[in-house]
């Protein structure tokens, strides 16, 4: 049976460095019998987390959020997958707002009634691997060092879609020029993380 490698991509621009490197770690699963999906968050409709907790109040893997949007589809392809790639540049110290809206709605994976402290995820099971990506137009150990936010998001993130990361790419000086291309050492970083989510 063939496994299946779904790309979330937090980016406002198509064939830019997120779009290319996730695309790059979706081809080398598809070049080693994976069947892969691409996903733009911007192009899908996703309403804001309105806190109301509806979600985290019922019992199941997962909860009903109140709004009537693609985010439940999105989930279940996402959950339907073996391996989960999560990309988004770094505006303003952190990943983009389209990346963070989707991220937000994560909550439905958490239970928390009413009169319980704190939330608890729903299952700590890891069911597929995840490889992370972000980019910044400051060289990549810049990001590592004073820029460590994106990536603690996405990888909370990958944890509450039952993801274990087992790749992170930092993509440095990704906006030296209007149409920025990733360089083929990013390239094939980001192809040798995607045979690893298939292999």
């Amino acid at each position: 049976m063939k496994k299946k490698i779904v790309g979330i991509i937090g980016s406002y621009r198509k064939g830019h460095a997120i779009d290319s490197a996730v695309s790059a770690v979706l081809k080398a699963a598809r070049d080693n019998g994976a069947e892969t999906a691409k996903i733009y968050l911007n192009g899908r409709h996703i309403e804001f987390c309105t806190n109301c907790r509806t979600c985290t109040q019922q019992q199941g893997p997962r909860g009903k959020c109140i709004h009537d949007d693609d985010m439940d589809a999105i989930l279940t392809e996402i959950e339907r997958a073996d391996g989960v790639v999560l990309g988004s540049p770094i505006n303003f110290f952190t990943v983009t707002a389209v990346m963070k809206r989707f991220i937000e709605r994560l909550v439905c994976y958490s239970y928390w009634p009413w009169g319980s402290k704190m939330p608890k995820l729903r299952s700590s099971q890891v069911v597929r691997k995840a490889v992370i990506i972000t980019s910044s137009a400051a060289p990549a150990f810049i990001s590592r060092l004073f820029m460590p936010n994106s990536m603690r998001l996405l990888k909370a993130a990958a944890k509450c879609l039952g993801g274990r990361v087992i790749n992170r790419q930092y993509i440095g000086l990704a906006a030296g020029e209007k149409d920025q291309t990733l360089g083929n050492a990013a390239f094939l970083r980001a192809y040798k993380a995607g045979k690893k989510l298939v292999l």
